[in-house]
């Protein structure tokens, strides 16, 4: 589906889906979580899944990070079936090519911040001097380089969520999921997240997918995938310099920013 501009739209898909279903229980008390989701996601967009709790956004988004199986239909990841990769497949992809920023920390309180970023790469079988090296340079882009030896319940609640980005990074990911993560956070605080995260998407092309009810930060992602009980309900692409009245000739002509929105049709009951 192409809605407009898309810096991305000759390449293919870093991640796609096709009939992307999941179902929790059986028989009578089943529960479908997901409805058959299709979608293409890119090698460098931002990208949110936006929706209201319980809308199956994070279910969504812990498929795509291949943090769980879906109960029908295909999960590629550059062009190849994930149904068909071994467990020792998926956590290699999972620590080598994936970064996790999630609303609650997941870090080790009693350890220290350097060791907290340094696990991933222990996983990794990096050695000892390389790990600490990496661990330190992925501190400093967070501005964190000076809190390496404090131990990790020493910080605030913004510093953590740092922490958590450092920690995401280290391994030089192709795709960072991020859920919620500014969802703890005071204004102030989320706000240096958010341009961190944005940075790190423009500077080094990650591709970066944030699942968030947050209608402000989605529109600073080139798209927005919106979803409803399970199913995609809108798709917009973020159109940087859209001019609305371009002729050649007049110089008054606009360029101004703009969301492209299309809304897709649900069948009803």
């Amino acid at each position: 589906m192409n809605l407009g501009y898309n810096k991305n739209m000759s390449k293919k898909p870093l991640i796609s889906t096709r009939n992307l279903r999941k179902s929790y229980g059986r028989r009578s008390a089943a529960f479908e979580a997901l409805k058959g989701i299709n979608l293409d996601i890119y090698e460098g967009e931002s990208v949110a899944i936006i929706g209201k709790s319980g809308s199956g956004k994070s279910t969504l988004m812990h498929l795509l990070a291949l943090l769980d199986k879906p109960t029908e239909g295909t999960i590629k990841l550059e062009g190849k079936n994930t149904s068909q990769f071994r467990q020792h497949k998926l956590n290699d992809i999972r620590n080598k090519k994936f970064g996790f920023v999630f609303q609650s920390f997941f870090m080790n309180s009693n350890d220290t911040v350097l060791n907290n970023v340094i696990l991933p790469l222990k996983i990794a079988g990096v050695g000892f001097r390389e790990r600490r090296r990496r661990a330190l340079e992925a501190l400093r882009v967070v501005d964190l380089a000076d809190k390496a030896k404090n131990k990790a319940n020493d910080l605030s609640g913004g510093q953590k969520q740092r922490v958590c980005i450092a920690r995401a990074i280290v391994n030089d990911p192709k795709v960072i999921f991020a859920d919620e993560p500014t969802g703890n956070l005071d204004s102030g605080t989320g706000a240096r997240i958010i341009k961190l995260l944005f940075g790190l998407n423009e500077r080094k092309g990650i591709t970066l997918i944030i699942v968030t009810h947050d209608q402000d930060l989605a529109n600073m992602c080139d798209r927005q995938i919106h979803i409803a009980d399970g199913e995609v309900v809108e798709e917009g692409i973020k159109q940087e310099l859209y001019d609305e009245n371009f002729d050649g000739d007049n110089d008054n002509d606009g360029m101004r920013e703009k969301n492209t929105i299309k809304r897709i049709d649900v069948e009803e009951d």
